[in-house]
């Protein structure tokens, strides 16, 4: 029996695994994915400037604390296993192509200024300047203006998630691939076992046990909740990426546009997204769409010779009706965890939310306060970081 077990094997669970670990506790972790067919894999690892200010949310204390515990966890990791996650502050554009963009900006220009972060605005000419790639389209009227965060920062998240496999390892993690969970054994208000299969194993199943459990299956951790009685929405969102890689690196900076969005790497490679499409737990990417996606690279830096479509992925992002992830005890299991909800700041919250989960296991008193992310809450709807809010834009968007 071990001291913890993990349900997922995506960047929250093996955060919370590689935490755990770090403490001296004994952990397993239940991978029902390859590494790659995970949300965490799949996202584009864009980190908004996340100050902590007065008038902060839960969600952006949350967001904030993570934020600088990615900085460390990026230079243990790398001293730990060799790794870079590319972790960087390489600065963002956020653009406008309309009137009705333009307003846009002007009022995120406006919250960024009352939470402190520095946010520059600048003109279609600014915008040639600082990124000449772009200078085609301000000519030909096709980007107006746009805001400079200099504080975005990007991470490449397959080499986040290698690291964070390779830590869990080193510190003793067992991670068990292909496991399914089956059923959830609960008497007088405890996990007694959880029951999976592995794949390959036809119906046979095999039971786990530990001493506490912690559910962190991403989109699938809703329907596992409701085996402990518990009712939590992470509902899936799925959002698709095109991967071009190009002659030579054209951007500098992150470049958003609405929700569409240009993430440059350092090997010249280009990613494309992205997508908030209400289709269930289908993973797979459709030509109209990665069309689509590479239409507005093009819209937005021109022809790009000798650009190919390297690849291109889905990932099923798990979100919530309030817009704030679950975090915390199930109310009616004592030795049961949830994390899970992070909708679109899954790979930004993970830091965070594995040290302040890890904190409530091992019964220490958490840095920050989890009641508004307590699983047994009552979400209330009408968040702007909720799943319907974003629905709504994405059809805005492509309406307009």
């Amino acid at each position: 029996m071990t001291d913890c077990c993990i349900i997922g094997g995506g960047i929250i669970g093996l955060s919370i695994a590689r935490e755990l670990a770090g403490r001296g506790l004994s952990v397993r972790v239940l991978a029902r994915d390859a590494s790659r067919d995970t949300a965490s894999w799949a996202a584009a690892g864009i980190f908004p400037p996340a100050p902590d200010f007065a008038a902060a949310s839960a969600n952006d204390r949350l967001t904030a604390y993570s934020d600088r515990l990615h900085r460390s966890w990026a230079e243990e990791l790398r001293a730990e296993t060799g790794i870079d996650n590319e972790l960087g502050q390489c600065g963002g554009l956020h653009l406008a192509r309309d009137d009705r963009g333009v307003a846009r900006l002007r009022e995120a220009q406006s919250s960024w200024h009352s939470k402190g972060t520095r946010c520059d605005w600048l003109t279609g000419t600014d915008l040639a300047i600082r990124e000449p790639a772009l200078r085609a389209a301000v000519e030909q009227g096709r980007l107006q203006c746009g805001l400079l965060l200099p504080d975005e920062m990007r991470i490449r998240p397959p080499q986040h998630l290698e690291a964070l496999k390779q830590s869990c390892r080193m510190r003793g993690v067992e991670i068990v691939p292909a496991a399914e969970v089956r059923a959830i054994d609960v008497a007088d208000g405890r996990i007694e076992g959880i029951r999976i299969a592995r794949s390959g194993g036809g119906l046979a199943t095999e039971t786990i046990h530990s001493d506490r459990y912690c559910l962190a299956a991403g989109a699938w951790s809703g329907d596992l909740a409701a085996l402990l009685g518990l009712h939590i929405e992470t509902r899936p969102i799925r959002g698709q990426i095109a991967l071009l890689r190009l002659p030579e690196q054209v951007l500098t900076r992150v470049v958003n546009v609405g929700l569409e969005y240009l993430v440059p790497r350092d090997d010249g490679r280009l990613l494309v997204g992205s997508t908030i499409e209400d289709a269930g737990f289908d993973k797979a990417t459709t030509p109209l769409v990665i069309e689509r996606l590479i239409a507005f690279a093009h819209h937005v830096l021109g022809p790009l010779p000798g650009a190919v479509l390297e690849q291109s992925w889905a990932g099923l992002r798990p979100g919530s009706v309030d817009g704030r992830p679950f975090i915390g005890a199930a109310p009616a299991c004592s030795n049961a965890f949830v994390a899970a909800g992070h909708f679109r700041a899954g790979l930004h919250q993970s830091t965070g939310t594995a040290v302040l989960l890890a904190d409530l296991m091992t019964g220490r008193t958490p840095a920050l306060d989890l009641a508004p992310f307590a699983p047994g809450r009552r979400p209330e709807a009408g968040s702007p970081d909720s799943v319907q809010a974003y629905l709504a834009r994405a059809a805005e968007a492509s309406a307009g």
